[in-house]
């Protein structure tokens, strides 16, 4: 089997990539020419997998990889994923996030109508939610640019499965981190902070809105369910979560603790942290997912912030040592 992977630098390509590998797939990593990507994520599996250039801003350069390489299976997990950069690049986010999709599927319907298509969907796109928690049928109202290319991604997945009879389904995912998690996140920016602090190389952490609630699960259980969505006889979507919310406080307190600290005497609320339009209430109903597929998370939230700070721990010990020599 032969799958490529847009997005394979990033948190969840990184996770997906180990997923197929250890599936006996010939794995293809969709990389752009110009792009300013660190290979950190996937150093580790680098000689295993297949790095190819192609473009979500470039349909030509699309069709010309898949025409090559005639995947089985293709992943698309490119984005402009981080939520407050698309308020300042919101014409950009739509042209990766929303009209990238679009590119991806028509270069796959032009090159390799065979194939079977994972769109990346987010739970961004329910936004100021219509009821709670969220479901497939949930109407959507997204509250950020991220959100809106986000829904068209989804639609556009829909209509050219509905339209051409394409093997194409879109995942809503939940939040979902790791300790590849990029620090501009607030799990990361949180499991860091507490490492940081404990180490005596950082004095407080600045945050926004601690009551803000979401659905956290960690990414390399998430990357199965992207997986079995294709093994399916029929192509369908479906919410993947935990089905438990946590707000950012529980967050900061389950990682302080393990570290030892007290939180309330190191964090400081700052205004500019507060996003423009908030999403409060973020909580996924995956009993679909949890019947058809058959999965269901296997990490809990304190076991999954815990694994952060420990790996945090770990590397920022490493790097006082390195700054020591």
């Amino acid at each position: 089997m032969k799958a490529i992977i847009t997005g394979v630098t990033g948190q969840d390509g990184s996770y997906l990539s180990e997923l197929l590998l250890s599936k006996g797939y010939e794995v293809y990593g969709m990389v752009r020419r110009a792009s300013t990507e660190t290979f950190e994520r996937i150093n580790h599996i680098k000689d295993r997998i297949k790095l190819v250039q192609g473009d979500l801003l470039d349909t030509h350069s699309l069709m010309e990889m898949m025409h090559d390489i005639q995947p089985d299976e293709i992943y698309n997990l490119a984005a402009m994923s981080f939520v407050p950069t698309s308020w300042t690049q919101p014409i950009l986010t739509g042209e990766f996030t929303a009209i990238g999709v679009t590119r991806v599927l028509e270069a796959m319907r032009r090159t390799c109508p065979k194939a079977k298509f994972y769109q990346a969907s987010s739970s961004e796109m329910y936004g100021k939610v219509r009821e709670v928690p969220q479901t497939e049928l949930t109407p959507f109202h997204p509250r950020s640019p991220y959100g809106v290319s986000k829904v068209y991604g989804h639609y556009i997945t829909v209509n050219y499965r509905e339209s051409y009879d394409l093997f194409a389904v879109s995942g809503i995912l939940f939040n979902h981190e790791s300790p590849r998690r990029g620090m501009e996140f607030v799990t990361r920016k949180v499991t860091d902070a507490a490492a940081r602090i404990k180490l005596g190389v950082q004095s407080e952490l600045r945050m926004g809105n601690l009551d803000s609630r979401r659905d956290w699960g960690f990414a390399g259980d998430y990357v199965e369910a992207m997986w079995l969505m294709l093994q399916q006889p029929k192509a369908d979507d479906y919410v993947i979560s935990t089905g438990e919310y946590h707000t950012v406080k529980d967050l900061v307190q389950i990682a302080f603790n393990h570290v030892g600290l007290d939180w309330s005497k190191y964090v400081k609320l700052d205004p500019k942290f507060l996003r423009p339009a908030e999403v409060d209430q973020l909580l996924g109903d995956c009993s679909k997912a949890r019947k058809v597929l058959g999965w269901k998370p296997k990490v809990n939230f304190k076991q999954l912030v815990e694994m952060m700070v420990d790996s945090d721990m770990s590397r920022v010990q490493k790097e006082i040592k390195d700054q020591n020599k």
